[in-house]
């Protein structure tokens, strides 16, 4: 057996960037190029099961997430996630639980999908940009439709399955301007929990300009605090939005979850169709293709020197005016990805989200402070509600109900309980 040193999610993507949809924004279109003309893209079954075996002989805890996404994996057909699970059934350690993520576009769901995911526990990820006229902006099909009333039918069949949802929204100039509007209607679909994705694309690697989709740094911030007002007045404890729980963590010592946020990042590698290891999701090119499962076992890919020094270059490349920010450990200069600018001083590394985390993580500074004051009582009057109060009963260790993948320990778990 080969376990990794430390925890990690990978990113499976069974059938490669193949989809339905011809979103405008997507990062993963295009990797198709990666391959030789007329893959097929879908791996295959023995090639499943394989990675399957080396994921949980990898995994170093004892709940086995496994994060399926694509492309749209559902384009895969309900048969193939039977074969998943029972596959996983079939290599499950005594002792040892599995639970299954995946995130989709939700356009091919039916009831027979949200019946299956219901019974086998599935967290699912759906994608929503907010009303009609925003999520339909950029999000198409491929000869050109709108495609927001599937999304939503997919969204209403996993409510009516309970099925534990999370949604996505990407945040772009399309929508940036309209914070209220985007949050209260995710907000009326009764989401429980809400992750918001900056949109950056970079035109020219050489002078780092970005497209004109890609949301403005500043009003970026705006669109946060904004939210984050909101979402203190009247949905502490009722809505989870990921953000604003990271923003919390440091203070209570706690290590951030999300990767983008962590001081090192290298723990949320790709696995292509093919078995091909990537470094990151955002990052699969030639020259961070570490090797393939087939020949080298994840775990050792996992640890590979290639792998880690990946991760330590977030920390290692950090600007000196990000290493005095003051709000360095909400950010920790945030994905590398988008460390494209230069620094006032001239010194390259610079995110180009910066200016809009700062305004948004010093606007919530003072909030964060006060709860972590008042969960430092011995007997505090009462415990602000940022505290999850409606998670059921659970060990540390298993799958947080948030369908993040993450332990409950280092997700929702209530803040007073940290260590």
């Amino acid at each position: 057996m080969a376990r990794a040193s430390r925890e990690f999610q990978v990113f499976a993507k069974p059938a490669g960037p193949v989809c339905n949809l011809d979103c405008a924004y997507c990062y993963y279109v295009g990797r198709d190029r990666l391959y030789p003309k007329g893959e097929s893209f879908r791996m295959s079954d023995d090639l499943l099961e394989e990675y399957i075996v080396q994921h949980i002989d990898a995994c170093t805890e004892p709940v086995v997430p496994f994060s399926w996404h694509g492309g749209e994996p559902t384009l895969l057909g309900l048969d193939y996630f039977r074969q998943i699970v029972a596959l996983q059934r079939k290599h499950q350690p005594a002792g040892r639980r599995i639970v299954n993520g995946i995130q989709t576009n939700g356009t091919l769901l039916d009831e027979d999908w949200c019946r299956f995911w219901a019974a086998e526990d599935f967290r699912v990820g759906i994608s929503i940009d907010g009303p009609r006229e925003m999520h339909d902006r950029y999000r198409r099909t491929k000869d050109g439709r709108p495609v927001h009333e599937q999304a939503m039918r997919g969204y209403r069949l996993l409510q009516q399955h309970h099925v534990p949802c999370e949604i996505l929204c990407v945040v772009g100039a399309h929508n940036v301007e309209s914070p209220s509007d985007v949050y209260r209607f995710l907000r009326q679909l009764e989401a429980p929990y809400l992750s918001f994705l900056p949109l950056v694309e970079r035109q020219s690697e050489a002078k780092g300009d970005v497209s004109e989709r890609t949301v403005p740094a500043e009003a970026w911030g705006s669109f946060l605090r904004a939210v984050f007002d909101e979402w203190v007045a009247r949905d502490i404890g009722r809505v989870k939005v990921q953000i604003f729980e990271e923003a919390v963590r440091p203070a209570f010592q706690q290590e951030h979850t999300l990767c983008i946020f962590k001081e090192v990042c290298g723990g949320v590698p790709v696995v292509e169709h093919n078995g091909d290891f990537y470094c990151c999701d955002h990052f699969t090119d030639g020259e961070h293709r570490l090797g393939n499962i087939r020949q080298t076992p994840l775990a050792a890919l996992l640890d590979s020197p290639a792998q880690q020094a990946f991760g330590r270059a977030k920390r290692d490349t950090l600007p000196r005016c990000c290493q005095v920010c003051e709000v360095r450990a909400m950010c920790n200069g945030e994905c590398p990805k988008n460390r494209f600018l230069v620094t006032p001083d001239g010194e390259p590394g610079l995110n180009y989200l910066c200016s809009g985390y700062k305004r948004f993580f010093t606007h919530c500074r003072p909030f964060v402070a006060q709860v972590a004051a008042l969960w430092q009582q011995p007997q505090p009057p009462a415990r602000p509600a940022v505290a999850p109060q409606t998670v059921p009963r659970m060990g540390r260790n298993d799958p947080c109900p948030c369908g993040s993948g993450r332990k409950y320990k280092n997700c929702c778990l209530g803040r007073g309980e940290a260590s």
